[in-house]
């Protein structure tokens, strides 16, 4: 019995380091509505930042205009791509795209209106960040402050090599 109870506790730590490891293979949309799976997102990149978001949310706009600031620094320097993912639900997209072309957001901006991605990242708060290299997850944030892009693009620098 105990041997039984160890393989289970095995096999379930197993599966969840691997559902936190890989890009789930879930459908969202982009700001004119055309599905987009998000793992061929994260197939064609080396490096990816997404970043979880909301138009409620004050750190999600200040952590989103500040990478929007470096960003092209940081793409030319690492290749990093950014896309970010609004979980606002369908009534709350129109807001999106407003704020996304009222800030000027050089990034891909995509929407998680039912936040199946959300619900499989196991994601609870915003903002939230992961960085993927070659399609599996080799950094996690939660939450902003300033300053905080800065240690952002020396952990990206440090997966370029």
């Amino acid at each position: 019995m105990r041997k039984l109870a160890i393989l289970f506790v095995a096999t379930f730590w197993s599966l969840l380091v691997y559902s936190q490891e890989d890009i789930p293979n879930v459908i969202v949309k982009d700001l004119q509505g055309k599905k987009v799976n998000i793992q061929n997102v994260i197939a064609e990149k080396p490096l990816v930042v997404l970043t979880f978001w909301a138009s409620w949310c004050k750190p999600c706009h200040q952590e989103l205009n500040s990478i929007a600031d470096l960003y092209e620094e940081w793409n030319e320097e690492t290749g990093v791509e950014v896309v970010a993912i609004s979980i606002d639900d369908s009534r709350a997209s129109g807001k999106v795209k407003s704020l996304v072309a009222g800030n000027d957001w050089p990034f891909i901006v995509l929407l998680d209106e039912n936040a199946d991605l959300k619900r499989a990242l196991n994601i609870t708060n915003v903002p939230f960040l992961l960085l993927f290299k070659n399609g599996k997850i080799v950094h996690k944030h939660v939450g902003y402050t300033p300053g905080s892009e800065m240690e952002l693009f020396e952990i990206i620098k440090k997966n370029t090599k």
